[in-house]
């Protein structure tokens, strides 16, 4: 094993930049929160809010950020 790759086989390059990821997890959530809330407001049950939180924070977290 080279000194540029990790053990998973995925070199320094790929791995995404720390400020990158924290980014991307931040939008899925202010999207969650929104969309949570739209949803919320249309069918008057509050439970969708803390869905579509956890929804956003699952597909910030799945989801590789954009190359600088």
């Amino acid at each position: 094993m080279s000194k540029q790759e990790d053990p998973r086989g995925r070199r320094d390059e790929d791995a995404p930049d720390p400020k990158a990821r924290r980014k991307q997890i931040i939008l899925g959530l202010v999207m969650g929160a929104i969309m949570g809330v739209l949803i919320s407001a249309l069918t008057e049950f509050w439970y969708w809010l803390p869905a579509g939180l956890a929804l956003g924070l699952a597909t910030g977290a799945i989801m590789k950020p954009p190359k600088a």
